[in-house]
């Protein structure tokens, strides 16, 4: 018989390869509407995938004979050193992956020593988050329209000591992510075929839903009308109570309530990226949602390089959307990043293996970084940039 590779056969977290590993092991463990949640992507999902293919056609050009034994990835941001430079990104609703999702998620975040994002959006309390798992935090903000959400948020955060604030602008108008409204026959009602489909993973049932009851939206119940705040179906309800109205005009407003880092999250282009700066926000987001706002957008990686010749002397830039390999994440630090925001990749790990799975896939992030810079001949972050990059 002709030689065929096998396809990826682990059985636990840490039999995991790669990223990819680790979203079949996930792919399993949750019922169909709970994973396509994860996954999806705007409409038509061009977005979705021109991220990928975006950094699949930039190519490395490595140098030789350079001694990297003694290499590291260490960098800092805002004044603080990391040892990998990479932050969890902020995702809503992850008590439906795994119980306590967020707070798994911060620790093994803490464990590594680099931040984690919580979302607005989350299943646990921001003040459980940094009782139970400390670390460097970051608290995501979205604006509803009930502006008295956002004050709140904000105040909370403020005496929780929470690090940074990331104010997410492109999610004013909700994407339309049919494949996840599929699931529904009504706003926060899951169709038939879900439920069916539900009934086959019984242990994620009970983990999930029955042992520890309904995850909600912790943050803004008290906040949300009677049924609002389950996450089931959050992605189908929540929508119509986003503020399309948010202008550049809040961004003061914000400041004069929150004393520590305001980063804009949802920036693609330099005339927006020169504002933020010239309003006094200390960093961006180069970022297009993961591919679940806009659909036909551009990839962040396409125009990283652009924004950080404009801004770059005066505020942070992280990037996201589409990073799941080392080669990845070296692209984007090349092209000027000062970090690499991740979600999906650790979100797989969430699922296949709750914090362990999470701690596999820094793992598996950092140790491929750390090889791509030993194989360019680098020994460090420092030794990055432009040069280093083609365009296939």
């Amino acid at each position: 018989m002709p030689w065929k590779r096998r396809p990826a056969q682990a059985r636990n977290v840490e039999q995991a390869l790669n990223i990819a590993d680790l979203r079949v092991l996930a792919s399993r463990r949750v019922p169909g509407f709970i994973f396509e949640y994860v996954e999806g992507g705007a409409e038509d999902e061009l977005t979705l995938r021109r991220n990928r293919t975006a950094l699949e056609s930039l190519c490395l050009v490595p140098g030789t004979l350079v001694d990297t034994a003694s290499r590291n990835q260490r960098t800092s941001l805002f004044g603080r050193e990391m040892p990998a430079p990479l932050i969890i990104a902020p995702t809503g609703g992850n008590g439906l992956l795994c119980h306590e999702g967020d707070t798994l998620l911060a620790r093994a975040a803490a464990r590594l020593g680099i931040p984690f994002c919580l979302s607005t959006v989350s299943t646990v309390r921001l003040e459980d988050v940094a009782r139970n798992a400390g670390g460097r935090l970051w608290m995501q903000l979205y604006v509803l329209q009930n502006r008295a959400v956002a004050e709140n948020i904000i105040r909370r955060a403020d005496a929780a000591g929470y690090e940074a604030l990331v104010f997410t602008t492109d999610a004013n108008v909700f994407g339309s992510r049919e494949w996840d409204r599929r699931n529904y026959r009504a706003p926060g009602k899951p169709g038939l075929r879900t439920t069916l489909d539900t009934l086959r993973h019984p242990r994620w049932l009970y983990e999930v839903l029955i042992r520890h009851g309904m995850p909600r939206f912790r943050n803004l119940e008290e906040f949300l009308p009677p049924g609002a705040s389950r996450a089931v179906g959050g992605s189908t309800i929540l929508p119509p109570m986003f503020a399309s109205s948010i202008t550049w005009d809040d961004i003061a407003w914000i400041r004069e309530h929150w004393p520590r880092k305001l980063l804009i999250k949802g920036v693609l282009n330099v005339a927006d990226a020169r504002r933020a700066a010239t309003l006094g926000c200390d960093g961006v987001v180069v970022t297009n949602h993961g591919g679940r706002q806009l659909d036909s957008c551009v990839a962040p990686i396409e125009v990283l390089a652009e924004i950080v010749a404009a801004v770059g002397q005066k505020l942070t830039v992280i990037v996201d959307s589409g990073f799941r390999r080392g080669t990845d994440i070296v692209k984007g630090l090349c092209l000027g990043a000062n970090a690499v925001m991740i979600a999906r990749a650790t979100l797989y790990g969430l699922i296949a293996g709750g914090e362990q799975g999470v701690q596999r896939a820094l793992q598996i992030l950092t140790s491929e970084t750390d090889r791509v810079l030993g194989q360019l001949g680098c020994r460090s972050l420092a030794d990055l940039g432009p040069h280093l990059i083609r365009r296939g």
